[in-house]
């Protein structure tokens, strides 16, 4: 049976459920929490560095590649080493290809959001997200957003047009990631994506969607005392992990707003566009 929001996801092994869910737990990644809001990171210091040191190795091997193969194409003879010319002109494809999937992976591991944090309020069912552009898991890019490796993607969500999906790496180790699909309101037409949970072992990448979707309802089973940061060091946590991160004033405000009426006071008095 395949997926309900569409477009469907490449990799997809199944959608999540909402609600109460007794699959759960924050693991090592939820940063903060309090009545308002939570935390959670979606970067690990370990997996950057293996990544960071795998993308590099990988793009220093892809351009020693290029400068090596690039002289071979001038040197052919265009008739008689057809075959050798082919065989070349493949490898340079291929090359440029394998560089143009590293480049944005090294990015993102060498410029990271402290974490690359997303908060969830569960009392405005208020989503946000602060996140290297290239932290995501799509392709095709536009070449000009290569000249700014640091650039930043920061919305503002609605938890109800969120929706969970696991998707497959096709790697040997069988890594399982979780995605948000963002619909239409009302939908199930995909108009965005954010990665909720990078790759982790088998059904265990599930678990942080648990305790989300229980702390967005209220329930207990949201432990929220396995948090990094206690509940008492909120100035400390947003010291650590916000400041001089840019996100902006009223978004920071917004984290711990309690009602509708209040959110909307603080986007109207930094005037913030609707």
């Amino acid at each position: 049976m395949p997926s309900k929001y569409r477009p469907q996801r490449f990799g997809w092994i199944g959608d999540l459920e909402k609600g109460k869910n007794y699959l759960t737990s924050p693991e090592d990644r939820l940063l903060y929490t309090n009545d308002n809001y939570c935390v959670f990171k979606r970067k690990i210091l370990s997996d950057q560095i293996f990544y960071f040191c795998i993308c590099f190795l990988g793009i220093i091997l892809g351009i020693a590649s290029m400068i090596i193969l690039s002289p071979l194409l001038w040197e052919l003879d265009f008739i008689k080493d057809s075959l050798e010319l082919n065989i070349i002109s493949i490898s340079l494809i291929t090359v440029c290809f394998a560089l143009y999937i590293l480049i944005p992976e090294f990015y993102q591991n060498l410029f990271p959001c402290r974490g690359n944090p997303i908060i969830f309020n569960r009392k405005t069912g208020k989503v946000y997200v602060n996140e290297n552009y290239f932290f995501n898991f799509k392709i095709l890019r536009n070449p000009v957003t290569f000249l700014h490796p640091n650039k930043r993607r920061i919305k503002e969500y609605d938890w109800a047009d969120l929706h969970g999906v696991a998707i497959h790496n096709y790697s040997s180790y069988s890594l399982v990631s979780d995605i948000l699909m963002v619909c239409k309101p009302g939908t199930n037409q995909t108009i965005d994506h954010i990665m909720f949970d990078p790759a982790r072992k088998g059904v265990g990448s599930h678990l942080i969607w648990g305790w989300v979707n229980n702390y967005m309802i209220f329930d207990k089973l949201a432990d929220p005392s396995r948090s990094i940061y206690p509940t008492d060091q909120e100035d400390k946590f947003k010291q650590k992990i916000i400041n001089g991160q840019g996100w902006p004033k009223w978004m920071i405000e917004a984290f711990n707003a309690t009602t509708q009426d209040e959110l909307a006071d603080i986007k109207q008095k930094y005037q913030v566009k609707q």
